[in-house]
């Protein structure tokens, strides 16, 4: 999340302090090419005056002088162009006055000065522009004019000085620019620590652990709020488990003794029934008053393991040698072999001391409705770990073993068999809750 929001910021303040930089360094650009069109404008113009008064007085000499003066003095060249085209004056000789000329584009500006006119502005020198910046002034005005001067001044300190300006304009940009990236990280970090918080945490309720709680201390005052909200809403969902957990179980509890109760005195009552009908009736009660026990004996084993939050890592085999003893004793009083075939080494993320727990409802289901002779608990290294708890028995159609996953689901074939229908569903919640799956698949006979 800290590199998306970085990648978002970062960008857009380059593009915010470009969007500055760029019409910043053209106006630069046009403010040294219009100071330099100025300068040169205003040169232009007196020569244009001395040539006037030089070409009155047909004293061209003293002009040359000083048009020789200024192109040594500025590396400038200054030509004086009469009506019909030819220099008559200027500070190169005729042969470089005449390629001078040739060489630039001179024709329309030198027209538009013959007649009176101030050519229009030179376009604007960049660092990268090699053209010279040229001024051409009429001489005279009006129907006066007796020629033109033309200015031709190189641009190359002038695209220097741009660039210069560019470069300060630029350190001047990119030193805040810098500063902001530089604050950018820790703000965002500042920002979206209260957010990584909030979503470890997040991670860790949907992993069944309600005691955790998140600092709602620091942070921008929004991400303060929403950590003290989420932290009630925890609570509050806690409170909330751990009264119906608690009701659960205290029922359960408080319901055994009424129900023991009445369990005897309804058995006490079989040597004083004299008919037929009364003692069926007396044998559905018994049978009701077993079922109800059993059913408050899967309560409070359902609650101990709705219990059971987080998940951690364990070794599958150190599990299963403190349950494959108790296991076999269970098959063997039913007939039934049980085996193990698990790497040794084996680890996989289990429910938080619930994995003996769900194997052990596993087995017990194997044993009670499988009907076979033959269980075997079997478990693969991969990603993720597979767990199998197999059966040589009949198993349920393939159309029952979504349902058996269901509360209280009980297959028609086993409604005078044990079991409550509550064990397999909350197996199948405590392993969804670990990240893991729980599905019915076919046993040893059809899987093998």
């Amino acid at each position: 999340m800290l590199r998306r929001l970085l990648v978002i910021l970062v960008p857009f303040a380059v593009v915010l302090v470009v969007a500055v930089l760029l019409p910043l360094g053209t106006m630069t650009a046009q403010q040294r090419t219009q100071e330099a069109y100025v300068d040169r404008t205003g040169d232009a113009g007196r020569f244009a005056s001395l040539a006037q008064s030089a070409l009155e007085a047909e004293r061209l000499s003293a002009l040359n002088q000083e048009l020789e003066r200024y192109r040594q003095l500025y590396g400038t060249p200054v030509l004086v162009v009469a009506p019909d085209g030819q220099v008559v004056a200027g500070s190169e000789d005729d042969e470089r006055s005449a390629d001078l000329l040739e060489s630039l584009p001179l024709d329309a500006q030198v027209r538009t000065a013959l007649a009176g006119e101030r050519p229009p502005p030179p376009e604007t020198v960049w660092p990268w522009s090699d053209d010279p910046l040229v001024v051409v002034e009429p001489v005279g005005r009006d129907s006066e004019v007796a020629g033109a001067v033309v200015l031709v001044a190189p641009t190359d300190r002038l695209a220097s000085e741009v660039l210069d300006a560019w470069v300060w304009t630029a350190v001047g940009g990119l030193v805040p620019l810098a500063l902001l990236v530089a604050a950018a990280l820790p703000l965002s970090r500042w920002v979206l620590r209260p957010i990584r918080r909030l979503d470890e945490a997040t991670e860790a309720v949907s992993s069944g652990d309600l005691e955790v709680r998140v600092d709602a201390e620091r942070g921008p005052p929004e991400l303060r709020h929403l950590t003290d909200s989420f932290n009630t809403m925890v609570s509050v969902v806690q409170a909330a488990l751990e009264r119906q957990r608690a009701f659960v179980s205290e029922a359960s509890h408080q319901l055994r003794n009424p129900l023991a109760s009445l369990r005897l005195a309804v058995e006490n009552l079989a040597p004083h029934l004299r008919t037929e009908e009364a003692r069926e009736a007396h044998a559905i009660a018994v049978d009701e008053t077993t079922v109800m026990h059993r059913m408050l004996n899967s309560l409070l084993a359902a609650t101990r393991l709705e219990s059971v939050t987080g998940s951690e890592p364990v070794d599958v085999s150190e599990v299963l040698e403190t349950r494959v003893e108790r296991w076999r004793a269970l098959g063997s009083s039913r007939g039934i072999e049980v085996e193990t075939d698990v790497p040794e080494g084996l680890r996989a993320l289990a429910p938080a001391g619930g994995l003996g727990s769900i194997l052990d409802e596993l087995v017990s289901n194997a044993t009670r409705l499988s009907g076979g002779t033959r269980i075997v608990v079997r478990a693969r290294d991969g990603d993720p770990v597979h767990l199998w708890v197999l059966d040589d028995g009949g198993g349920l159609p393939e159309e029952e073993r979504e349902s058996a996953l269901d509360r209280f689901w009980r297959s028609t074939r086993h409604q005078n068999t044990e079991g409550t229908g509550l064990g397999l569903a909350i197996v199948a919640d405590l392993v969804h809750g670990s990240g893991g799956r729980l599905s019915l698949t076919d046993g040893i006979g059809e899987g093998e």
